[in-house]
Order: structure tokens, then C-alpha cells, then sequence
């Protein structure tokens, strides 16, 4: 596999190893020895699908405590994935990066602990899948507003306007988020 840094340390973009042939195509997606070599060492203890029509946005999300550390791809469809580095001590504290993953690039995009994440379908019937380090606590949980332009998110055009949750409307903005250290 090759692993693809970002502008953001710690946000990683993972292109794994296909094999193909006229009967279609093979890829590991995840293989414990092959990630540890490449500097990833977690432990997961949840898998979440995801199936959402063009113009879904799902996020900000993230949990605080008990901060998740995802491994999303996308295996139908196609979305904008964002991370929101909400780290305090980093350098990069309050900035984005967003990453297309699609069926047909078959790349992955590791979000480690201490960013919010969400994302933007950008095809009809879309399938998201993510590994998570932590389990889902909803008593945790917090979104960081989609649209705060404290953050400034550069999200794509799509033909529909964002279809969001009750619960993604009330984002809030990166000075109410509780951060991390």
C-alpha cells in the first residue's frame, strides 16, 4: 500500500495494492502487519456502513472524551471526506483537509483521535464504511458546524442543496467545541 501524507500531520491518505484481471479485483483493506509496518498501530473495535443519496452532508462529528479514530472508505459512490484537526497544541489546530474517495480510487483516508470528521456524497446510493478505535458514545458526541467559517470549509458543488440532520444543523462553532489537549 502506499500511504500519502497531508498538509495536516497525522491525517493520512491510504492507497492500497489492487490486483486485477478480466474477472474484476482484489485489495487488502486492512492486514495488521502491513499497517503496523507503515507506522499504524490501533486496535479496532467498531464497523460502521453508511448508505446516503447525493448531497447528504454527515458532520462534523467527533467525541469528547472517548475520541474515535477512523479508517473511512467509500466502496459505492462517491463523497468530499473532511477532517477538522481540533487538536489545541497543534500547529494546525482549526484547519481542514478534504479528501475525494470514491469505488473507483479505492483510497482510504485515516482520521486519528482529535479531529472532527464528516463528509459530503457527491453520487446517488453512496456506501461509506469506517473502522473505529472507540465505540460509539452518544453521550460524547459533539458536531462542529459544517459551515463555520472559522474553519472556511471549500466544500464541492454538488447539483442539490445540502441535505443535513436536525442534529448536523446545530453545529457549533470552533470556539464552543470542546477541544483537545
Amino acid at each position: 500500500m502506499k500511504v500519502v501524507e497531508t498538509k495536516i500531520p497525522g491525517l493520512m491518505i491510504i492507497e492500497p495494492r489492487m490486483f486485477g484481471d478480466a474477472r474484476g479485483f482484489f485489495m487488502e483493506t486492512w492486514n495488521e502487519a502491513s499497517f503496523a509496518e507503515a507506522g499504524f498501530n490501533m486496535t479496532w473495535v467498531q464497523d460502521n456502513h453508511s448508505r446516503s443519496q447525493r448531497g447528504v452532508l454527515r458532520g462534523l462529528h467527533f467525541q469528547n472524551p472517548g475520541a474515535q479514530g477512523k479508517l473511512v472508505r467509500v466502496t459505492r459512490g462517491a463523497v468530499f471526506d473532511v477532517a477538522v484537526d481540533l487538536r489545541k497544541s497543534s500547529a494546525h489546530f482549526g484547519q481542514w483537509v478534504g479528501v475525494e474517495l470514491t469505488a473507483q480510487n479505492n483510497r482510504m483516508f485515516w482520521v486519528p483521535e482529535g479531529f472532527a470528521h464528516g463528509f459530503l456524497t457527491l453520487a446517488d446510493d453512496t456506501d461509506f464504511l469506517y473502522k473505529c478505535t472507540t465505540p460509539y458514545a452518544p453521550q460524547s458526541e459533539y458536531t462542529l458546524a459544517w459551515d463555520d467559517p472559522a474553519v472556511g470549509i471549500d466544500w464541492p458543488a454538488c447539483d442539490v442543496d445540502p441535505i443535513i440532520s436536525d442534529k448536523d444543523t446545530k453545529g457549533l462553532s470552533l470556539s464552543d467545541v470542546p477541544v483537545f489537549a
